[in-house]
């Protein structure tokens, strides 16, 4: 049984969705469907497969174990951005 649903989204979204549901040849209303029952089921969405050279990089650098990339993140951005001498 199909239930009417009333979103409020912005204007340029929804163009945009309806074109891109329209190259597919697929309803707005289908789209939204199939999303929120994907989201509700606990699947995850299929991944796309990584470009060819992305691919071959992947794995070709190793860190060490105790390596944590936030923290090491944080301190680069810092290094950065930072004018050291405030």
């Amino acid at each position: 049984m199909n239930t009417k649903l009333t979103l409020t989204i912005d204007r340029s979204v929804i163009q945009s969705a309806k074109k891109y549901a329209g190259e597919r040849g697929r309803s707005l209303s289908d789209l939204v469907e199939n999303y929120f029952r994907m989201l509700t089921s606990g699947q995850e969405p299929p991944e796309k497969p990584l470009p060819p050279v992305t691919s071959s990089l992947k794995g070709a650098l190793k860190a060490p174990e105790d390596f944590n990339y936030k923290e090491a993140l944080v301190r680069s951005l810092e290094e950065k951005y930072l004018d050291k001498n405030q």
